[in-house]
């Protein structure tokens, strides 16, 4: 079934925004969709890198779409239907530099203090200005 043109631009917006975050650094799917002006999206966020293309032909694809980039507000890497996806996702992370832990409930974990990502704004639409540290936090 095809995309809506409204689908496929909300698509387009998320991936965008995910190319956007730096190497080495982590945000949420809730600040994902408040960066493209969705901010009760957060779950659609994560449906749109869940159907990212593998396609290397395509213009947003696993390989130049940093996905792994993204997890839940809680800091924790979300889930997946295949159990070896969250653990693939922390080896993405770990590549970069980026320290994965585990909580007492098993959760493979990143410390948005450290690796945080939460700017007001995207850097593409001229303003880096940071978010405090308080905002920053929560992972939204």
């Amino acid at each position: 079934m095809a995309r809506s043109d409204e689908a496929s631009a909300f698509f387009f917006a998320v991936y965008s925004a995910v190319q956007e975050i730096p190497h080495g650094k982590v945000t949420s799917y809730a600040h994902i969709a408040r960066l493209v002006g969705t901010p009760q999206r957060p779950r659609q966020v994560g449906v749109c890198l869940k159907h990212l293309p593998t396609d290397a032909g395509a213009r947003y694809n696993n390989t130049n779409v940093p996905w792994q980039r993204v997890i839940n507000a809680k800091g924790v890497i979300s889930p997946r239907s295949q159990p070896s996806g969250a653990r693939n996702q922390a080896e993405a992370l770990e590549a970069e530099g980026v320290t994965v832990g585990r909580s007492a409930m098993g959760e493979l974990t990143v410390d948005f203090a450290e690796h945080g990502w939460f700017p007001r704004s995207l850097p593409s639409e001229g303003s880096e200005a940071e978010d405090s540290e308080e905002d920053s936090e929560d992972g939204a």
